[in-house]
């Protein structure tokens, strides 16, 4: 059987403390496959080591590239110019994670094995069997859980974890993805996919999710609810989007 070509995608900001035992798991993990090209994208709002570090590793270990994006404004902007620097190779797939601790690599086989069972998009899961969410802050916990009941109920958005960055995109629908002006700048981004996604032929599987900061700005809370707002009365007129 082929092994799979593809990408995976991760925003790194201030993650110095964890970079060395973050990179080795995942280095474990894709050591099984051969096709793999990890993007670790950095910008300013790193303030620490970490655009070194990346760089550093670009340099010892080919599947690795280091991408500075001093131009982006928000954490959707550096996910969107991975995506764009992983589409040069024509993947079969692109995976989207999180560097900060939050993300296991060890989940990574069950989005290939999604992907290769001919899904369109597979998507992390806390809320399903086999999924959970350790050492997280109640107000993480409540908002995480709240906004994807919200989705649901307002949405038609049927995914039991609306609110996960961990997911996988066929090339051929993140084509679709960056030709779409996404509306939302920070954490509604992952709720945003999955709703312009739900007609698509997904799947959710199960991640062991772990945060390490309780932190969610006033800023994203205002940007999710203006989000929300938009994208629930497009739905409710019937003229909800869809990619």
């Amino acid at each position: 059987m082929t092994s799979p070509r593809f990408a995976i995608c991760i925003p790194m900001a201030n993650e110095e403390t964890s970079f060395s035992s973050f990179i080795a798991e995942l280095s474990r993990v894709i050591d099984a496959y051969p096709g793999v090209s990890v993007y670790l994208v950095t910008d300013k709002a790193s303030t620490d080591a970490t655009p070194e570090l990346c760089l550093r590793l670009q340099q010892q270990d080919s599947r690795y590239h280091a991408i500075w994006a001093p131009e982006n404004k928000n954490v959707v902007d550096a996910y969107l110019r991975g995506f764009r620097e992983a589409m040069r190779e024509k993947p079969d797939f692109i995976i989207e994670m999180d560097g900060g601790g939050s993300h296991a690599p060890q989940d990574i086989p069950a989005f290939v094995e999604a992907m290769a069972a001919g899904y369109e998009c597979a998507f992390g899961s806390r809320y399903i069997e086999g999924g959970s969410m350790e050492h997280s802050p109640f107000r993480r916990r409540f908002l995480s859980r709240f906004g994807s009941f919200l989705a649901r109920a307002l949405l038609s958005c049927p995914m039991q974890d609306a609110t996960s960055g961990f997911e996988a995109f066929r090339y051929e629908v993140m084509e679709r993805l960056l030709a779409y002006p996404l509306r939302s700048q920070a954490h509604f981004y992952q709720t945003e996919l999955r709703y312009l996604l739900r007609h698509s032929k997904w799947i959710e599987v199960p991640i062991h999710y772990t945060s390490p900061s309780p932190r969610v700005s006033r800023k994203a809370l205002l940007n999710a609810c203006q989000c929300l707002f938009h994208y629930t009365l497009s739905h409710l007129s019937g003229k909800g989007k869809k990619l």
